[in-house]
């Protein structure tokens, strides 16, 4: 982009009051890192259709496998990042380990990003 190209005010003022007020609201720049993170899991589309998946079920590493046409190996991976980054947790029965969502907060964002994409 050439310096011309810059996106810039017409003119040099700045707004003190809005940029104090906004500063004072702005989160610590871990919590941020954080947040960017959490955003990083959400762009992989396989762990999208798994997290999609369990929008709709509580289902096991054999079905996800079966049902997105992955090896078992690959649906483990992708369940491990998931259930790092808090999405889903973990149900063990028996010698079967069933996955669902983490909590309603997942729920939404899925919900909300499959609205946003849709108007």
């Amino acid at each position: 982009m050439a310096e011309n190209d810059v996106e810039r005010c017409g003119f040099l003022f700045v707004h003190e009051a809005v940029v104090e007020q906004v500063l004072s609201q702005m989160p610590e720049d871990e919590k941020l890192y954080d947040l960017a993170e959490l955003f990083k899991v959400f762009g992989d589309s396989t762990r999208i259709k798994i997290l999609y998946a369990l929008f709709e079920a509580e289902l096991c590493v054999c079905d996800i496998a079966q049902l997105l046409g992955l090896t078992q190996s690959a649906v483990s991976h992708q369940l491990r990042v998931l259930k790092a980054g808090r999405l889903v947790k973990p149900r063990k029965d028996g010698k079967t380990v069933f996955y669902s969502l983490a909590d309603d907060h997942v729920r939404t964002l899925i919900a909300q990003g499959m609205e946003h994409i849709e108007e």
